[in-house]
C-alpha cells in the first residue's frame, strides 16, 4: 500500500486547481494568512494523529481513537459520519469528471461515463492492497508531476518578471502583490472566507492513518506517510499560492476562473486548456478512487468493533478470531477496541470486498443523486459534508488529550507532538474560532447547522442501536 498517495489522492483533488485561485480572488494577497493559520491547525492535527498511530495503528484510525479516549459513542459518530461524507464526495466527484469527459466526447451520454468510472475504479480498489496501492501511486503521480511542472514554470516566470521586467500585457510581482488596493483589499472578513475555503482544501490528509494500517510495518509506515504528506502538501499549496500572488492580480478574471492554466498559458504552453482538463479529471478520479479506498476501510473498522453489519468483514479467520481473544485479554479497556479489526478479510491479508463492495452501490446512488435529488435537499448535503472535516479533527484532538497519559506511561508513543500539553488547547481554541467565522455569514450558518443536524441524526441512530441490541 502507498499511503502518501492515497492521502494525495484525496487532499489534492479537482479543489486544489480550481479553489486555489478563488481563495486568492476572496482575500486578495493576504489569503497567505489564511493558508498560514489552515497550515498551523492542519500540521498540529495530523502531528496528533501522527502520535496515535504510531502507537496503536488501527484501520479504524481515528474513529477507534475517539472510542477508546472519549468513548463508544464518540467512534461510532465520527466513524459514520466521516464515511457519509466521502460517500457524497465519491457521488460529486464521479459527476465531476463525467462532465469533463463529456465536454471531450459529447455524443457519450454522461450517465455511461459515470457508469465506467464506478465500475473500472471500484474493480481496481478490488484488487490486493499492494495492487491498487501501486495503480493509485500512477494516478496520483499525474497531479504531483503537474504540480511540480507548474512550480517550475512560475518560479522561472517571476525570475523572468524580476530580471527583465513584465512579460507583454502582464504587471510586475510588486505590482501584482500591493498595486491592487493593498495586501488585504478586502480586510479581515476577506482573509476569514478564504481561511473557510481553504481548511476544507485540506481535507483527505487523516486518511493516511487508514491506509498505512495495512502495511507491513504500520508504525514505520505511518511516521513516514505523515511527514511527508505534510512536507508535500505545504510546498505545494504554499508554493502554489506564493507564485499565483506573484503573477497575476488578485482581482483579475484569470485568478477567479483557472489561475493555473492561466500562468501555463502565460509561458507559452500549448493547449493548455485541454491540458489542464485532462489534469483535473485525472485529479477527480483519482480522489474518487482514495475515496472508495478510505470509506470501505472505515466501514469495515466499524463492522469489526460491533457499529455496522458484520457481513462487511467478509470470511472470518480462525486463527486471528483467537489473536483477537488473547489480545483484548492483555489489553486495558480503552485500548481493547483495538483489537477488535484482528479478524475478516483484512486480518486474514484480503480485501474487504463486501466493504468495498457497498461503497460502489452507494457511490452510484450518490451520482443519481446529484442529478435527481431537489436541489435544497442536495444543497444541506454538500453544506454538512465540507464542516465535517471541523468534527473530525476536533475528535482527533480530544482523543489525543485523553490517551496520551496512558500511551506516556506504556512507553509506546514512536512520535510525540511538539508543544506538549498546551498546542493541543491551542488547536481546540482555533477550531472553535472557526466555528464563530462560519457564525458571521450566512453561508457558514447554513454549514453549521446542517453539520449539526446530521451529526445529531448519526448520534441519536448510536443511541437507538444500545437500546436495541445493546453491546455484551
Amino acid at each position: 500500500m502507498a499511503p502518501v498517495h492515497d492521502g494525495l489522492g484525496l487532499a489534492i483533488g479537482a479543489g486544489f486547481f480550481l479553489g486555489t485561485g478563488s481563495a486568492i480572488a476572496q482575500a486578495g494577497p493576504a489569503v497567505l494568512v489564511s493558508y498560514a493559520v489552515a497550515a498551523v491547525i492542519v500540521v498540529s492535527v495530523m502531528l496528533a494523529l501522527a502520535e496515535l498511530a504510531s502507537s496503536l495503528p488501527t484501520t479504524g484510525s481515528f474513529s477507534a481513537y475517539a472510542e477508546a479516549g472519549i468513548g463508544r459513542w464518540a467512534g461510532f459518530t465520527i466513524g459514520w459520519l466521516y464515511w457519509v461524507m466521502l460517500i457524497m464526495v465519491s457521488g460529486l466527484e464521479v459527476t465531476g469528471a463525467a462532465k469533463f469527459f463529456v465536454g471531450w466526447f459529447p455524443e457519450v451520454p454522461q450517465w455511461v461515463v459515470a457508469l465506467v468510472i464506478v465500475v473500472v475504479i471500484g474493480g481496481i480498489n478490488l484488487l490486493a492492497a499492494g495492487q491498487y496501492g501501486e495503480i493509485e501511486a500512477w494516478l496520483s503521480m499525474v497531479k504531483i508531476v503537474a504540480i511540480i511542472a507548474f512550480l517550475c514554470v512560475g518560479v522561472f516566470l517571476v525570475a523572468r518578471t524580476v530580471i527583465v521586467g513584465p512579460l507583454p500585457g502582464h504587471e510586475g510581482v510588486l505590482q501584482n502583490v500591493v498595486g491592487h488596493n493593498g495586501l488585504a483589499p478586502n480586510g479581515l472578513s476577506g482573509i476569514a472566507v478564504a481561511l473557510l475555503a481553504v481548511i476544507t482544501s485540506f481535507g483527505g490528509l487523516e486518511i493516511v492513518t487508514i491506509a498505512a494500517a495495512e502495511a507491513e510495518d504500520p508504525r514505520a509506515a505511518m511516521v513516514s506517510a505523515i511527514r511527508s504528506v505534510v512536507t508535500r502538501i505545504l510546498v505545494f499549496y504554499v508554493g502554489s499560492v506564493i507564485l499565483l500572488t506573484a503573477l497575476l492580480p488578485w482581482d483579475s478574471e484569470a485568478m477567479s476562473s483557472n489561475a493555473f492554466a492561466a500562468i501555463l498559458e502565460m509561458a507559452g504552453v500549448p493547449a493548455v486548456g485541454t491540458l489542464m482538463n485532462v489534469i483535473i479529471f485525472m485529479a477527480l478520479v483519482s480522489a474518487f478512487s482514495a475515496n472508495i479506498y478510505a470509506s470501505s476501510r472505515m466501514a469495515y473498522s466499524l463492522a469489526a468493533r460491533d457499529m455496522g453489519p458484520r457481513w462487511l468483514l467478509g470470511a472470518p479467520s480462525a486463527e486471528k478470531a483467537h489473536a483477537r481473544a488473547v489480545v483484548e485479554a492483555a489489553l486495558e479497556d480503552d485500548e481493547a477496541v483495538l483489537a477488535a479489526e484482528l479478524e475478516g478479510d483484512i486480518a486474514a491479508g484480503r480485501t474487504p470486498k463486501f466493504a468495498v463492495g457497498l461503497v460502489v452501490a452507494l457511490a452510484l446512488l450518490a451520482v443519481l443523486g446529484n442529478w435527481y435529488l431537489p436541489g435544497s435537499i442536495l444543497t444541506m448535503l454538500i453544506n454538512a459534508i465540507g464542516m465535517v472535516l471541523l468534527i473530525v479533527w476536533t475528535f482527533i484532538i480530544v482523543s489525543l488529550i485523553r490517551l496520551h497519559p496512558t500511551l506516556e506511561r506504556s512507553g509506546s508513543l514512536a512520535i510525540r507532538m511538539p508543544g506538549w500539553p498546551w498546542l493541543p488547547w491551542v488547536v481546540l481554541v482555533g477550531l472553535a474560532g472557526i466555528a464563530v467565522l462560519m457564525l458571521m455569514s450566512a453561508e457558514g450558518r447554513a454549514q453549521l447547522v446542517s453539520m449539526g443536524a446530521l451529526t445529531l441524526i448519526i448520534v441519536c441512530i448510536y443511541f437507538v442501536r444500545q437500546l436495541v441490541s445493546p453491546r455484551k
